[in-house]
């Protein structure tokens, strides 16, 4: 009897050994999930972007192929788009410039017609097909840079057409410089690397990279400037202020002349 229950105690109850298979089942799931997990972190980017490029010449083929061709090879109704690379499709997309509503001295900007996505993914497959300038470092576009000095560049640089202020200019036949006061630090850096419309190209030759960081910290500065009130005349500081006097301001002396003289009379 002593060793009937010597060996009944020494048994396991089946709730034990259910417990221990399925402590192991957990066990072994979250070590599968976790190795799953840490798979999927190292080797996003390329399904990623597999799925964009593959996504953007559709979209490519099916919105812009009529005038830039199949292969970006340009057509009679659009140019080749050989090596504008991602930053130029970035920028025509996303300010609605493209797809080109109708032939015009210049091609206006109006509300994008894709999303950010569908734009970045048409973008990502110009550069894969045809590569160009590229997005630049976060640090360019993070408006800390030396504002007096940007400011000073783009009076040398850019004020002609684009006003001292960045509020745009007309330049000649029916074209004309836009204004930068809503502007986006990434479009200003695409706008200076890739010489949209009428505008010239600043290669590094021209603006380095910090002189570029510094004319879009100047403006950007310029966005965020508290307005102080009245009447900004196009912010062209005296000229326009002495044209508004000379009109106005003498238009009124003369005025109150004829009618004192009127009156006298």
């Amino acid at each position: 009897m002593a060793r009937e229950k010597k060996r009944r105690s020494g048994r396991r109850s089946p709730l034990a050994a259910a417990a221990l298979i399925g402590a192991g089942l957990m066990i072994t799931g979250g070590v599968y999930a976790g190795a799953s997990a840490a798979f999927a972190a190292s080797e996003p980017t390329t399904a990623t972007s597999q799925v964009s490029v593959e996504e953007g010449e559709k979209l490519f083929q099916a919105n812009c192929a009529t005038c830039h061709g199949m292969a970006l090879q340009g057509t009679e109704n659009g140019p080749s788009l050989y090596g504008v690379g991602e930053l130029a499709v970035e920028f025509q997309v996303a300010t609605g410039r493209m797809p080109l509503q109708m032939q015009g001295p210049q091609a206006p900007q109006k509300e994008p017609q894709f999303t950010q996505e569908q734009i970045e993914a048409m973008a990502a497959w110009v550069q894969s097909v045809a590569p160009g300038p590229t997005y630049p470092e976060a640090s360019v576009l993070d408006g800390e840079g030396d504002v007096a000095h940007g400011a000073e560049l783009f009076r040398i640089n850019c004020a002609m057409c684009h006003n001292v202020a960045g509020a745009g200019g007309a330049l000649t036949e029916g074209k004309y410089a836009p204004p930068l006061t809503s502007t986006s630090a990434l479009h200003m850096y695409a706008a200076m690397v890739t010489g949209p419309q009428n505008m010239p190209v600043f290669g590094d030759m021209n603006l380095s990279l910090q002189d570029k960081r510094d004319i879009i910290s100047a403006l950007l500065f310029q966005q965020q400037e508290v307005q102080v009130g009245g009447f900004t005349l196009g912010s062209l500081g005296p000229v326009s202020e002495g044209l508004f006097i000379w009109i106005f301001g003498i238009g009124a002396l003369v005025a109150i002349t004829v009618w004192i003289t009127a009156k006298s009379n």
